[in-house]
């Protein structure tokens, strides 16, 4: 067939808005979710089958996430999606008491590299 434009080979292609509904912010709670941020399964999560609005891919994330905690980054990666549609589905995920989320420490709640090395060095003397 003479100008089809796309690969045979690609498979289905379903844009990334298609996936979140249009959205391109999570709605819970106003939470962004960071790059590093680590995401878990809740394990006092209401049942996965119970809930009729999951899709394939809000599936898919919450098996990454049964088996260890994972980042967002890791979770975008390995479902091969873009970074905004997981953090859509991963508000989904997080309004429907699905998943946790742990936020990195911030840098300025982190000990200072001087304190640090200090220890070491007390540890190294003993």
């Amino acid at each position: 067939m003479e100008g089809q434009w796309y690969d045979a080979e690609a498979g289905p292609l379903v844009r990334p808005y298609a996936l979140t509904g249009g959205r391109t912010e999570p709605g819970a709670y106003g939470v962004r979710f960071d790059l590093i941020a680590l995401v878990a399964v809740d394990p006092e999560a209401p049942d996965e089958a119970a809930e009729p609005l999951l899709g394939p891919e809000h599936r898919a994330l919450l098996g990454r996430c049964r088996a260890e905690t994972r980042s967002v980054a890791e979770l975008a990666a390995d479902a091969d999606l873009p970074v905004g549609v997981v953090r859509v589905l991963l508000g989904d995920l997080l309004e429907g008491g699905q998943v946790r989320v742990s936020r990195p420490v911030p840098p300025a709640r982190l000990p200072d590299e001087r304190i640090l090395r200090e220890v070491i060095e007390g540890l190294r003397a003993l």
